[in-house]
């Protein structure tokens, strides 16, 4: 096994991976020079085509969207080209537009990393790093709807509209014990569906119910949060312990250096936070 703290050391010390600007996430896909020598193991576990195959989500606009050229741009996308320098290795974006299909490319291993809501269920198959930012989840209801509390969210008469497969979905999925869940098939719909359907209560990211009320009439988010969404990097648990443990290391690495929160701002990403190092008390 591979020495988890000798290998988040090297990442610490690695000046390299400090992009300033983001100049260095910004260009082309085209294979870099590591920052230092990345152990065969580790390169062939997250390399097995050649290229670092990311999943990108770009149904969560919190971590990646369509820039101007069509091309995704964000948090996601900046990361995964940060690890890609690191392993010396060409970026691939495989694009999606659902946080499950993302699930699935990864588990499929049409991808080698990807950017997911930490879950349970997707852990079964993925290995997780501590989380790099704190995603908020809220309700959205019409402005005469009689719902004031998430309290009163759970009842039987009322619908809940999430994206499907969405952290979202398998947090409501568990936690709902009355009320119904409707699913829609991007979290980017949800409010056209909850709209469309005549349904009681949408859920998904803050923002997200945020720009969609401020585009119709008549809807209103409530007070407090329902849950707070972890995002994370994740691999197929098929690549071994040590590609986990790597994967990790990077980005505690990300967070300790001010890469995440700089991408944040770079990507003008409001109402998120940088998660706390692995291990902090909550």
């Amino acid at each position: 096994m591979l020495n988890r703290r000798h290998f988040i050391g090297t990442l610490l010390s690695s000046s390299g991976l400090v992009f300033a600007g983001g100049m260095a996430v910004q260009g082309a896909h085209a294979a870099p020079q590591p920052v230092f020598a990345v152990p065969p193991a580790i390169r062939a576990a997250f390399l097995p085509t050649g290229k670092l195959r990311a999943s990108i989500n770009l149904g969560n606009p919190i971590l990646a969207q369509a820039g101007p050229d069509g091309h995704p741009v964000g948090v996601s996308v900046d990361l995964a080209q940060a690890f890609a320098t690191l392993l010396g290795a060409e970026l691939e974006l495989v694009v999606v537009q659902a946080a499950g299909k993302s699930v699935e490319g990864v588990l499929a291993e049409r991808a080698d990393i990807g950017f997911f809501a930490v879950d349970p269920l997707r852990g079964e198959g993925i290995a997780f790093s501590a989380p790099y930012i704190d995603i908020e989840g809220f309700y959205l209801v019409r402005n005469d709807s009689p719902i004031t509390s998430n309290a009163q969210v759970d009842v039987l008469q009322n619908r809940v509209v999430v994206g499907k497969g969405s952290a979202y979905d398998l947090f409501l999925t568990r936690t709902l014990q009355r009320a119904t869940l409707l699913r829609s098939a991007t979290s980017p719909t949800v409010v056209a569906t909850f709209l469309r359907d005549g349904a009681e209560v949408a859920a998904g990211v803050k923002q997200q119910l945020q720009a969609d009320a401020a585009k119709h009439r008549g809807l209103r988010l409530l007070d407090q949060r329902f849950m707070v969404i972890e995002q994370a990097m994740g691999v197929p648990k098929s690549r071994g312990q040590d590609a986990a443990d790597f994967l990790a290391a990077f980005v505690e690495r990300m967070k300790a250096s001010g890469f995440v929160a700089q991408a944040l701002q770079r990507h003008h990403i409001q109402g998120t936070t940088v998660a706390a190092p692995a291990g902090a008390a909550s």
